[in-house]
C-alpha cells in the first residue's frame, strides 16, 4: 500500500501523534498570543473615545535612539502611526509593507512612525528585532498613557493614519491587506497642508 510512498514506515504509524501534538501547540500559540494581545493595555478599544476626524493627540516617546520624538515633530507629513510589538505575528507581515511604502512615498511627506508595545523586552531586544526587519522609521517605545489618549490600544497591529494637518483620518485594528494600507496612505497625503521648505 505504502511502496510508492517516500515517507518512512514508521512516520505513519506515528502521524496521529504528530497532528494531534502540533494541534496542541498550534492552540497553546493561539491562545497565548491573544492573552498577550489584550494585556497590551487597561484601556478598550471605547467607540466613545473614537479619536477619527480629531486632532492627534500630540506625545512625547523615547526613539530606540535614546531621543525624545513627538508626533508635533511630523505636522506638515502624512503619519501612519503603527502600533506593534516583537511578538505579534500579523506586525511581522505588515512590517515590510510599511518599509516599502517609506521608500517609495517618504520623499512625499509620509512618516512611519513605530510604536513599540512589548511589556517584557528591553530596548536593546527591540532595537535587534527592529534591524532584522529592516524598519526605516522611527521606532519609539511606548506606554499605555499614550494608547489611552488615542482612545485604546486593546489589539496589536493597530494603525492610525494622520493627515498633514495632524488630523486623524482613520483607525483600523488588525492586519489589513498591503492595498488597503496603501491606500489610506494615499488619502492622507492628499489631505491637509504640507510645510513648505525653507528658502
Amino acid at each position: 500500500m505504502f511502496a510508492d510512498s517516500c515517507l518512512p514506515e514508521f512516520s505513519v504509524r506515528r502521524d496521529p501523534v504528530v497532528i494531534i501534538v502540533v494541534a496542541i501547540v498550534v492552540t497553546f500559540m493561539l491562545v497565548f498570543g491573544v492573552q498577550r494581545a489584550r494585556r497590551v493595555s487597561d484601556q478598550k478599544v471605547n467607540p466613545e473615545k473614537d479619536i477619527t476626524g480629531k486632532l492627534a493627540p500630540d506625545f512625547t516617546l523615547r526613539s530606540l535612539d535614546g531621543k525624545d520624538v513627538h508626533l508635533s515633530d511630523f505636522r506638515g507629513k502624512a503619519v501612519l502611526l503603527n502600533f506593534w510589538a516583537t511578538w505579534c505575528e500579523p506586525c511581522k507581515i505588515e512590517t515590510p509593507w510599511f518599509v516599502q511604502l517609506q521608500n517609495e512615498y517618504g520623499p512625499q511627506g509620509l512618516q512611519v512612525v513605530g510604536v513599540d508595545m512589548d511589556e517584557d523586552s528591553n530596548s536593546q531586544d527591540i532595537a535587534k528585532f527592529a534591524k532584522t526587519m529592516g524598519m526605516n522609521y522611527p521606532v519609539v517605545l511606548g506606554k499605555d498613557s499614550m494608547t489611552e489618549s488615542y482612545g485604546g490600544v486593546d489589539y496589536l497591529p493597530a494603525s492610525f493614519y494622520i493627515d498633514r494637518d495632524g488630523k486623524v483620518l482613520d483607525r483600523v485594528f488588525g492586519l489589513k491587506g498591503r492595498a488597503e494600507v496603501e491606500s489610506a496612505v494615499k488619502k492622507a497625503l492628499a489631505s491637509g497642508h504640507a510645510v513648505r521648505a525653507a528658502k
